[in-house]
């Protein structure tokens, strides 16, 4: 099962691995699913692709009986947009589904730059020879344009101009939140102001009311509005760290659009305008970074978890941490080209209240130089990411 976003290009690798291709987003294909899904299914070469297959939710539970009668692997391949699994009361997938979440192209990706360890296990080896600088290092303004840029499949590989990109972002979001709702919801124009919402605190921490009094909607629909963004996989929720070691901490998720492209558009920000705006800044390359580790986590078995740290008073904060078994490594995100030992305040602290759980900590920035700040804590360039 392949999950994540519309257009991050589940369906066209997924043909790569199919025989049959079934789009139940179709009525005319759906039809036969509907009426009977496993004799539809029986009568079909494998492997088949099943895309969008909770437009026929029905169509699950037949390949549940088809892979109990015959248990070889890799006859069926389930891609969607939507999380509609949980919401189910009788799952039949487990036990019988492997599940991978797809995400835009990350700049490795983009550059065929592929094999090596993930940043996040780099990081964890707390040796700075791991970051190597690619051939051209970008400065600020060079990140901003690569993260409005994003990482949607069809803008990148056909070269898109400015204009015609930010006109494809300007759709994307206006399709998803008419069309994919579609049933859903009855203001499309209020969901609108809720996402533009969430654009404008993309790697921040807002509490409840902040969204509520911003969006002009009330408690209930900002928990129903964020669930289904979340549903459609351009929302994600990054929990609050918590140690017993720790005292203080705020426990509120901090949320990201999934790619920074989207930021851009919701809030009709080019570079420049970024540029001018400290704190969007801030976040639009924080929103970037993840946008780059979140896929690479999922080739990890066991995944880290990521997590972000921030006490009640808001003298300490970390943007992001990942966490495997029992140690954690912790990620700064900054808009200086030289960082100094300022800069890494938090991560020091956060290795010396943990010790040796604590592995190492790196402060991206947008300088070319890797250099030690502090024993087991590194200023990094953004660009070692896809180093």
């Amino acid at each position: 099962m392949i999950t994540g976003p519309r257009a991050v290009g589940k369906t066209t690798t997924a043909k790569r691995l199919a025989q049959t291709v079934v789009r139940l987003d179709q009525p005319a294909q759906a039809a036969a699913f509907q009426a009977d899904p496993d004799a539809a299914l029986r009568s079909l070469p494998e492997p088949i692709l099943l895309d969008e297959w909770q437009e026929v939710p029905g169509v699950l539970a037949a390949v549940r009986r088809a892979v109990e009668a015959d248990g070889r692997p890799g006859r069926f391949v389930l891609t969607g947009s939507v999380r509609a699994d949980l919401k189910d009361h009788v799952w039949p997938g487990t036990g019988r589904l492997v599940r991978l979440q797809m995400f835009g192209l990350t700049m490795r990706e983009q550059l065929r730059r592929l094999g090596a360890a993930t940043f996040v296990s780099r990081l964890g080896q707390a040796d700075q020879t791991l970051f190597a600088l690619p051939p051209n290092v970008p400065d600020l303004r060079g990140y901003v344009e690569l993260a409005l840029r994003g990482g949607f499949p069809e803008p990148i590989v056909k070269n898109f101009s400015e204009p015609v990109l930010r006109r494809w972002l300007v759709s994307y979001i206006d399709q998803l939140l008419t069309h994919d709702v579609a049933g859903l919801v009855r203001d499309p124009d209020r969901l609108r102001r809720f996402f533009d919402v969430m654009a404008l605190n993309s790697a921040g921490v807002p509490t409840d009311e902040t969204v509520r009094a911003a969006a002009d909607v009330d408690y209930r629909t900002v928990k129903r509005y964020e669930t289904l963004l979340s549903d459609l996989f351009v929302l994600e929720s990054v929990p609050a760290y918590a140690s017993n070691r720790l005292r203080r901490l705020v426990q509120l998720a901090k949320r990201y659009i999934v790619d920074p492209a989207l930021v851009g558009a919701a809030l009709g920000m080019n570079v420049a305008g970024v540029m001018k705006d400290g704190d969007l800044l801030g976040r639009v390359l924080d929103t970037f970074v993840m946008a780059q580790l979140r896929p690479e986590l999922e080739l990890e078995a066991p995944p880290p978890r990521l997590y972000h740290l921030r006490d009640r008073n808001g003298r300490r904060e970390v943007d992001i941490i990942g966490e495997h078994a029992t140690t954690i490594v912790g990620i700064e995100v900054k808009a200086t080209a030289s960082p100094d030992k300022d800069d890494a305040r938090h991560l020091i602290y956060l290795r010396d209240e943990l010790g040796a759980e604590f592995l190492a900590g790196a402060v991206l920035h947008t300088g070319p130089r890797v250099f030690e700040l502090s024993p087991r804590v590194f200023a990094i360039p953004l660009c070692s990411l896809w180093a």
